[in-house]
């Protein structure tokens, strides 16, 4: 059996375990939604509080066919027109989770 100098071990188990949070600072996408008169209105962005500028953000019914598209303006927030169906927004900012929000969860502001 091999030994592992202590320092090395310390070293493996400290980043196993996340006690470096600074070395891989994790960030997953935030995405709000509401009602603004026939307007649907969403904010993306991070959990790090960071924004999501120039995102695009989809719109589809609950057949999953995609009624409109649109895309994040400087301040991260993107507007649809309310649809007569029901619907779901989703943003995929390439991360392995893409927020979904579905029409239910959404109210006036």
């Amino acid at each position: 059996m091999t030994k592992m100098p202590i320092k090395s071990a310390l070293l493996a188990l400290s980043l196993m375990t996340g006690l470096f949070p600074g070395t891989a600072s994790a960030h997953f996408p935030l995405m709000i939604c509401w009602f603004e008169f026939e307007k649907v209105a969403c904010e993306a962005g991070y959990s790090d509080a960071s924004t999501a500028v120039d995102y695009a953000v989809n719109m589809y019914d609950y057949d999953d066919n995609l009624i409109a598209k649109a895309v994040t303006d400087k301040r991260s927030i993107v507007e649809f027109n309310k649809p007569d169906t029901d619907f779901y927004l989703v943003f995929d900012a390439g991360h392995e989770n893409p927020v979904e929000v579905d029409v239910v969860e959404i109210s006036a502001k």
